[in-house]
């Protein structure tokens, strides 16, 4: 009796963890990203993005739940590989950081070279 409890107690604390297993970003999530954080930066939406995306943070996993069940939908709008790629990166708890990082080095301001001069 007592090894069915042990079995059970592992099955449910692995059941409700909330730590994931580390996993590398793919150059194509990498490329994903990219895409995103130059479209906000070109567009100078940079500042309320990062605020959206710093918001939307702890609802990340729910969005990508959101995303798989409207994917018949999305997909005629949008390209399928893609839908399942963002909602597969909204999964992860690091990808949102990971995104305003990236969005953050786009957008700051860059220093002239070395040996310019200010004129």
């Amino acid at each position: 009796m007592a090894e069915k409890w042990d079995k059970v107690r592992a099955e449910l604390s692995h059941a409700f963890s909330t730590n994931s297993t580390a996993e590398v970003f793919t150059t194509e999530d990498l490329a994903l990203l990219e895409r995103v954080a130059d479209a906000v930066v070109k567009r100078g939406m940079t500042a309320p993005a990062t605020v959206f995306l710093e918001s939307l943070g702890p609802m990340n996993f729910l969005g990508s739940q959101a995303l798989y069940f409207l994917t018949p939908i999305v997909e005629w709008a949008f390209n399928a590989k893609e839908v399942e790629q963002v909602a597969r990166l909204l999964e992860r708890r690091d990808t949102i950081s990971r995104l305003i990082t990236i969005i953050d080095t786009k957008s700051a301001p860059q220093a002239p070279p070395q040996g310019a001069s200010a004129r």
